[in-house]
């Protein structure tokens, strides 16, 4: 999961793009890896702003995962999951990123490239789910865990 997620390290930031080397937003990423994997995604996500998770109020990103990943408990997750944060209490997830190791994650944003960078605790406190991809044995290796 680590190595693909890497592949798109330096894809430029855009939103709602999906393809690697051309542009993506935090969910392209994940669904970029997906195809690696798997070849075509379950499903296409709807048409989305960069406000959807205030304007909305539902959970569609959890609810998506939940239908995908296989659900885990934050402190299960290790290289190669996906966590997905929350901005402030009460406001649903919409962001994504895949953990690469102890206290780091492969994510894209606004304004900047695929990268990957450390978690530190200002994210980390923000990480509301954590998800598998489908067959993939757990737990982590030692040592990947979300925090050091």
């Amino acid at each position: 999961m680590v190595a693909l997620a890497r592949r798109w390290l330096g894809t430029p930031y855009h939103h709602q793009a999906s393809l690697r080397g051309v542009g993506c937003d935090c969910l392209g990423l994940v669904r970029g890896v997906w195809r690696d994997l798997y070849g075509p995604e379950p499903e296409a996500p709807p048409p989305y702003t960069p406000d959807w998770g205030e304007a909305e109020g539902a959970e569609a990103l959890r609810d998506a995962g939940r239908r995908h990943l296989a659900e885990i408990a934050l402190e299960a997750a290790g290289a190669g999951d996906v966590l997905l944060f929350r901005w402030r209490a009460g406001v649903p997830a919409k962001h994504c990123a895949i953990l690469s190791g102890a206290g780091r994650m492969i994510h894209a944003y606004d304004g900047h490239a695929v990268v990957e960078s450390g978690l530190p605790q200002a994210w980390a406190r923000r990480a509301a789910y954590a998800f598998r991809f489908p067959d993939r044995p757990g737990p982590a290796p030692r040592g990947s865990r979300i925090s050091a």
